[in-house]
Parts: structure tokens; C-alpha cells; sequence
């Protein structure tokens, strides 16, 4: 593994840990009702945290055998990210599926990134026009969108 890395997957693996009884103990009118500046509910915000995970495992997984730089979709440009949230119905899925769901992807994210080979840390993404990521800084930044989006749950978590 990365060395960089141990960090970002033992922080990651304790977010999972810390936050699935937070998540399993939330009341169906916390999770449907109560919504952010973008307007999405717990529910939704959890189902933007499953599309990320899915979408970088992608990146990671591409970035290491495909030319470089790589072109691939950026499912969070335009608003697709809301079109994504609204096209999988995660308002109506069952909740604790979801949370599932989330865990053991980021279980898996957690495992790609163990094994992600040092000598294509440098390859890049074309995320946007003029605007190139590296895989080793797609896996930290990954770390901090994460704990964006927790963070977000939280604050909902005390709405009254």
C-alpha cells in the first residue's frame, strides 16, 4: 500500500464504524424531511455518498490503465449529481439497505486503494476544462468530501 494512504483508509473505515449506528438510529421523518442548502434530505445526501464512492472506485480503477490524462464522465458537473440522486428514487429506497450499501462500498473503496499501484500516482484525470486531477489527489480528496457530506448529515441530524 501507499504509505500516504494509511491514513486516508484507517480514518475512512473509523468514519464507517462511528457513523452506521448514528445513520440506523435516525427517525424516517429525520431522514425524509429535514434538508440542506441544496435542498436534499439525509436520505439523499446518503445516496450522493454511495454515487461517489461507486464513481471514484471507477476513477481509481481506470486511472491505472488507461491513458493518461483520461477522460471519463464527471457525474458532479451541471447538476448531474442531483440528477443522479433523483434518477436511483434514493428518497423511497429502503434505509437501512442504504446504509448497508454505503458501508461496504466504501469497504471496497477502502480495498481498491490499498492495492492501487504507486507508479500511476501521477496519472490524471480530466475532471473539467483546464482542470486535471491526479489519482493520489483524488484519494484524499476523497477523504475530505466525505466528511463534507457527514458533516452536513450531522447538522440535519439537529434540526429540531
Amino acid at each position: 500500500m501507499v504509505i500516504e494512504f494509511e491514513t486516508v483508509t484507517r480514518d475512512i473505515a473509523a468514519l464507517i464504524e462511528e457513523w452506521e449506528s448514528k445513520l440506523s438510529g435516525l427517525s424516517n421523518e429525520v431522514i425524509t424531511n429535514h434538508t440542506n442548502n441544496q435542498n436534499r434530505t439525509i436520505k439523499q445526501i446518503l445516496g450522493h455518498l454511495i454515487d461517489s464512492a461507486s464513481n471514484n472506485i471507477h476513477r481509481y480503477v481506470h486511472l491505472q490503465y488507461r491513458e493518461s490524462p483520461m477522460e471519463f464522465p464527471n457525474y458532479a458537473s451541471e447538476g448531474n449529481n442531483d440528477r443522479w440522486i433523483a434518477i436511483q428514487q434514493y428518497q423511497s429506497e429502503d434505509w437501512e439497505k442504504m446504509i448497508k450499501l454505503w458501508k461496504y462500498i466504501n469497504y471496497h473503496l477502502i480495498h481498491v486503494v490499498r492495492y492501487i499501484n504507486p507508479e500511476k500516482l501521477d496519472h490524471t484525470w480530466i475532471a473539467g476544462q483546464g482542470r486535471n486531477i491526479s489519482l493520489q489527489e483524488m484519494v484524499f480528496d476523497y477523504l475530505r468530501h466525505l466528511n463534507l457530506h457527514l458533516s452536513e448529515i450531522s447538522e440535519l441530524m439537529a434540526v429540531e
